[in-house]
């Protein structure tokens, strides 16, 4: 793999992947009103940043430069995979202009699916703790919602662990 052409991040730039997603235009679409924008898990794996960008309209595993080896730049727009501990992962490619290049990966088909902010932090952290392990920087707190009760953890709508590291593995 090519190293990156830009600088990379020397620190932990979830909180910018979180601003400058929430800053674009909502795509037209479905969006999940339960959802609002944040950064779960960024740490670096490999060398590089590795996190999840949630926002009203996606859940998205972000990939960014820390001068490591999980990086390759790649036009915008492209795919690459990306091999991580649980499978290789399709990384596509984009540009902001906050941001600069990153890499990204949908993380479920759509937010609709997710019953609340609640489930879908808990999947980010299940998701970075599958790939990361013990090497995961922080794992972020659930919000304090009143639908966010442990009978709320699991509904037929919501991916499991072991199904959402098995469709990133490109696996079914």
């Amino acid at each position: 793999m090519t190293h990156c052409t830009i600088p990379p991040y020397e620190e932990n730039p979830g909180e910018l992947v979180a601003r400058c997603f929430c800053e674009r235009t909502e795509p037209a679409g479905q969006l999940n009103s339960l959802l609002s924008c944040t950064s779960v898990g960024f740490t670096r794996c490999q060398g590089d940043w590795l996190g999840v960008v949630i926002t009203p309209w996606c859940m998205d595993l972000v990939l960014l430069p820390g001068g490591g080896n999980l990086w390759g730049d790649i036009p915008t727009g492209q795919r690459r995979y990306v091999e991580l501990p649980n499978g290789a992962v399709a990384f596509t490619a984009a540009e902001d202009p906050q941001l600069g290049p990153y890499q990204h990966a949908p993380l479920v088909a759509t937010v609709a699916s997710l019953p609340d902010m609640a489930a879908a932090i808990r999947l980010a952290n299940q998701v970075m703790r599958g790939i990361c392990g013990d090497a995961m920087s922080a794992v972020v707190p659930l919000p304090d919602l009143p639908d966010a009760s442990a009978d709320s953890t699991r509904t037929p709508e919501t991916p499991s662990r072991r199904g959402f590291l098995r469709r990133l593995a490109g696996k079914r």
